[in-house]
């Protein structure tokens, strides 16, 4: 809202407080429309759309069917049931998150591939030489973290839980701490909006940039590692 230029003529559909309304259309400038009883919800089908949802979830979480599929039948039914017009199923597609996947997928894809990640995995595993458990812990954490945010979390654990093994060898403790370190890390991906699904959903919605999840996402992986640190240490130890 705050980029959007509001011209004499323009309509503006507003959700406040009852008690709040006059004062707001007041601060704004605006006359506010007689009222027609419109609702904007249409109520009957809120939990015929929440329960397909929530069905489409339930399914794809005990292994039922896969949750691409289970979402795309989830859109059908919408369409049938009356929820989701078909005239407006296509506007509602945000086709540049489309073509961001289509073209960042490729990359990590790349990266892994030709050998990226290897090089990465070594030069980390030189790079601790010498340091505390601890140390080396956190620093695999951050770099798990790091490549989350560009490959699917998936990927991204395979790749480092055999760096985290190696690392935990060339210390002579136990891996348990490393791998469990590269399972809550390849979770974390909170910086891009490729790094998870979740991230990319609410781009278009949420009229986010790609910059904006920086300010959020630097201080949430941040308190992931000062939580996760001490906590992997005392219920998994060396």
């Amino acid at each position: 809202m705050r980029k959007t230029v509001i011209r004499p003529g323009d309509i503006l559909l507003l959700l406040t407080p009852k008690d709040r309304s006059p004062e707001i259309v007041e601060w704004l400038g605006c006359l506010a429309l007689a009222d027609r009883g419109l609702a904007v919800t249409a109520d009957k089908k809120v939990w015929l759309a929440i329960g397909l949802f929530a069905a489409a979830v339930l399914a794809a979480s005990v292994g039922l069917i896969y949750l691409p599929v289970t979402l795309g039948i989830v859109v059908v039914g919408y369409v049938l049931f009356g929820i989701l017009p078909l005239s407006e199923l296509y506007s509602h597609i945000e086709w540049p998150v489309v073509v961001l996947l289509g073209s960042m997928i490729p990359l990590g894809a790349a990266l892994e591939t030709s050998g990226g990640t290897e090089l990465i995995a070594s030069s980390l595993v030189g790079l601790t030489q010498g340091w505390p458990a601890w140390a080396v812990l956190t620093v695999l954490m951050v770099v798990t973290m790091t490549l989350s945010d560009v490959l699917n979390n998936t990927a991204t654990a395979i790749v480092a839980a055999p760096v985290g093994i190696e690392m935990a060898q060339s210390l002579g403790v136990s891996p348990d701490p490393f791998l469990m370190a590269v399972a809550v890390a390849a979770s974390c991906a909170f910086l891009t909006p490729i790094g998870h699904k979740n991230n990319t959903l609410i781009l278009g919605p949420g009229g986010y940039r790609f910059s904006d999840y920086w300010p959020m996402g630097l201080p949430l992986e941040i308190l992931v590692i000062a939580v996760s640190i001490p906590a992997i240490l005392v219920f998994w130890p060396l």
